[in-house]
């Protein structure tokens, strides 16, 4: 049975291939903005598989990407003048470059940082060292900022004191936003982000048809759904059509998760903030609100701002806004590769760069 699966999903595959090369006349650019579904298509070719007429290209789909330089160096910094604080964060963002140091490195000299697979740990962490105060350095877009709200309602419940968190979170359709007013790109349609929409609903990214004609597909990530909502949005295009769709329906609703954001709501509100690449966004960002100030590291430790520039030659800033791919950056694949990243496009599971770098032997 699993080779008849795998045999009708080949079928499925070519069949909607044919689909889009029978329907495609113009030439356009289509943008994902999200990092799972760059591996995807990475992994399976599907960008070679839909050219000429098709150009997909990666947007700013990484949490680890996009946060700006400066806000890895403070964390990095922070943990070199409070060795007594136990830093939590997850697993990407420990080998991400700052100006002279990693999280991975700081650990090795000494610092107490953990890796955490959910910001539930933290409460673990934070109860089994009641003597010593925690930070859960939570970076992250709308699929990860409803469990850290949930961790603070539920460390404000158990009347934890030493626990706080550095929110660092992202919104998905401010920045998709800034990519259309920027005028730097030109972009058709976009393949929104599946785990991002189960949260928000589709009907975030209807501006986008509305106020630029530019269609909008939710697509899931196996090869099957990912074409499937190429094939969508070509239809649309062809069609002289701007609408937002779903073909991810078994995960993704108009609406979104209801809960999900009514948590979010209680416990962050929206800010500008930075993104690596992208400069300051408007209400693109999530801080703490005031009534739970005391779960704000920022607040209690006054772990300030630093300015910090990317590291000489990386141009992951241009990658994630789609401007170039990597291979066109000089340090791709001989200074810069998943074992000695220079940006963090090279280190996240989900960056534009470690895609393209895993995945080189499917192309060539």
């Amino acid at each position: 049975m699993k080779y008849i699966d795998e045999f009708r999903e080949k079928r499925r595959i070519k069949g909607i291939l044919e689909s889009i090369r029978r329907i495609s006349t113009k030439r356009i650019t289509i943008m994902e903005i999200c990092g799972t579904h760059t591996h995807t298509i990475s992994r399976y070719g599907i960008r070679e598989a839909v050219l000429p007429n098709i150009n997909l290209i990666s947007g700013p789909g990484c949490p680890v990407c996009v946060t700006p330089p400066g806000d890895i160096e403070r964390i990095i910094e922070f943990s070199r003048r409070r060795r007594d604080v136990i830093i939590a964060t997850f697993g990407d963002m420990m080998k991400v470059p700052g100006r002279s140091s990693t999280l991975q490195d700081e650990k090795a000299r000494g610092g107490d940082i953990r890796v955490v697979y959910s910001p539930i740990s933290a409460i673990e962490i934070a109860s089994s060292n009641p003597q010593r105060e925690v930070i859960l350095y939570a970076v992250g877009f709308e699929t990860t900022a409803p469990t850290v709200a949930a961790t603070i309602l539920m460390a404000e419940r158990k009347g934890l004191k030493n626990l706080s968190i550095l929110s660092l979170h992202k919104l998905t359709p401010p920045a998709m936003r800034a990519l259309m007013e920027s005028g730097e790109i030109d972009i058709d349609g976009f393949i929104c982000p599946g785990h991002v929409t189960a949260i928000i609903g589709a009907g975030a990214y209807e501006f986008l048809s509305r106020e630029y004609s530019s269609p909008s597909v939710v697509a899931g990530f196996e090869p099957l759904d990912t074409l499937q909502g190429i094939y969508m949005l070509v239809r649309q295009i062809e069609e002289g059509k701007s609408n937002t769709e779903i073909q991810y329906s078994r995960v993704v609703t108009w609406e979104g998760n209801e809960r999900a954001k009514a948590v979010m709501d209680e416990v962050f509100e929206v800010c500008d903030t930075d993104w690596r690449g992208m400069g300051t966004i408007p209400s693109s960002g999530l801080r703490i609100r005031d009534e739970f100030a005391g779960f704000d590291a920022e607040k209690r430790f006054s772990i300030e701002r630093i300015d910090c520039g990317e590291p000489p030659g990386c141009e992951c800033g241009r990658v994630l806004k789609g401007l170039i791919s990597p291979p066109d950056c000089r340090l791709f694949g001989s200074v810069c590769t998943p074992a000695s990243p220079v940006g963090p496009c090279m280190v996240s599971s989900e960056g534009t760069c470690a895609a393209y770098f895993r995945y080189r032997s499917v192309v060539q």
